[in-house]
């Protein structure tokens, strides 16, 4: 028997115990971000044959399926928050505090649906989209009126997400995008917000940062918003025991923040703390993506359909 054999069989037992401990991580990540039946909504959009917008090799699929993204959901949270229309649809409707991760799971499966899933399902989820939108309206406590389906709305929210997922992706992500496929990400994620009302969406980066420029005027760092990152960074509805991983995913999403925005969210960071806050936004991603590895995870994101 060779050397490499008789050093393995010693490390059978811990392979075991770390597949054991990767899978059940993997199942409770799974069941916060997808819902108690991640499993069989992952088969509807992964599995379903049929015509889909994009593929592997598109940027926007590159973006969306890497561990990066739970960073970018939580920088995405934080820098809506700045904008006081938005902010109060999101507080008068989406139940964030009272039920965050079913809004999680809302947002997870429009993400999945739209970039991975058929088109016939990435529109009809768009279709009850603009629905629910018509009816979320509501005012202020200042007395200014909003409305989810307003443009000027849409558009900031969809600016917020898209720079939010393209940044922390290309501090986080296993793999960075070239300027050129950059660009093509703004404009692909772009081509769904037109589909669900934002008008004439930015196609490339520097209209992305045209766009959340145009916004200054309008962001506020109120005491609701900094109640808002509060919440977000401090009071996450999760077992103290993931707590610890989950700081590590929010500290990514403060240290790729604008100074402006932390300064508006009442987020002093000291000097030298940024880029302690990068590495632990590596090590959350890297937690993340290992959980993703896991087997049976890996099988339900892929697709099924040849």
């Amino acid at each position: 028997m060779s050397a490499p054999l008789l050093l393995d069989r010693p490390l059978a037992p811990l392979r075991g115990l770390h597949d054991v401990v990767r899978h059940r991580a993997a199942m409770a990540l799974q069941g916060r971000v997808a819902g108690a039946e991640a499993l069989e909504r992952a088969d509807r959009i992964w599995g379903t044959p049929g015509e889909r917008w994009f593929t592997p090799d598109d940027p926007i699929w590159r973006v969306h399926i890497d561990a990066a993204m739970f960073v970018g959901g939580l920088r995405a949270l934080l820098l809506q928050s700045l904008h006081p229309l938005a902010l109060a649809g999101v507080t008068d409707h989406s139940g964030y505090r009272g039920d965050p991760w079913g809004r999680l799971q809302r947002t997870s499966g429009f993400i999945s649906t739209t970039t991975f899933g058929t088109v016939a399902d990435a529109e009809r989820l768009l279709a009850r989209i603009r629905g629910i939108h018509r009816r979320v309206h509501g005012t202020t406590a200042d007395g200014r009126a909003y409305r989810a389906d307003d443009p000027h709305l849409l558009a900031w929210v969809h600016a917020a997400e898209a720079e939010s997922f393209l940044v922390t992706h290309q501090h986080f992500g296993r793999r960075r995008l070239s300027d050129a496929d950059a660009d093509t990400y703004v404009a692909q994620i772009g081509s769904v917000a037109a589909r669900l009302g934002v008008p004439d969406p930015p196609r490339t980066v520097a209209e992305l940062r045209e766009v959340l420029a145009s916004y200054d005027d309008e962001l506020d760092g109120s005491p609701l918003a900094r109640d808002t990152a509060r919440f977000v960074m401090l009071e996450p509805p999760m077992p103290l025991a993931a707590r610890p991983g989950y700081g590590l995913l929010v500290s990514g999403a403060v240290a790729t923040l604008s100074p402006a925005a932390r300064r508006m969210l009442g987020i002093p960071l000291p000097p030298g703390a940024r880029t302690a806050l990068q590495v632990c936004g590596l090590a959350g991603a890297g937690a993340v993506r290992w959980m993703l590895s896991d087997p049976v995870v890996r099988r339900a994101r892929s697709l099924r359909t040849s």
